[in-house]
């Protein structure tokens, strides 16, 4: 006989929240969040990026001030148009790369800024 067959509903249910739900949660606990970085810890690339956001430009690539929808869900919630991305560039890379900073708010004045070097997967809040 099947036991899989055997299982009704709730007991597949109890079976996912007593076995995967905490080896999930055991997994995530061990994934470092990281922490915030300070401006004179980024790459010059980001650095030189974050100065044109202060200023308002100019960007050199057609995404850059475009909204960032977060649908990642790393940064913290907002309504939709809150946050804008911009391009780091990556020496070498023939295309944008990976590196982004993200603003919130005015991206101008806000002050509220991530980085992030794996194309969203992290992000870490930019300290001033």
């Amino acid at each position: 006989m099947n036991w899989r067959r055997c299982l009704s509903v709730s007991q597949w249910l109890l079976l996912v929240a007593l076995v995967v739900l905490p080896a999930t949660q055991a997994c995530m606990a061990r994934t470092p969040v990281p922490g915030p970085v300070a401006i004179d810890e980024l790459p010059p690339e980001a650095r030189e990026t974050l100065a044109r956001i202060r200023s308002g430009g100019p960007f050199r690539y057609d995404k850059d001030g475009t909204v960032f929808f977060n649908r990642e869900r790393l940064l913290p919630r907002r309504e939709r148009g809150y946050y804008t991305e911009y391009t780091v560039p990556t020496p070498g890379a023939r295309d944008r790369g990976a590196r982004r900073i993200v603003a919130g708010g005015e991206p101008r004045t806000s002050g509220e800024y991530y980085y992030t070097g794996d194309h969203y997967r992290s992000f870490r809040r930019i300290r001033e």
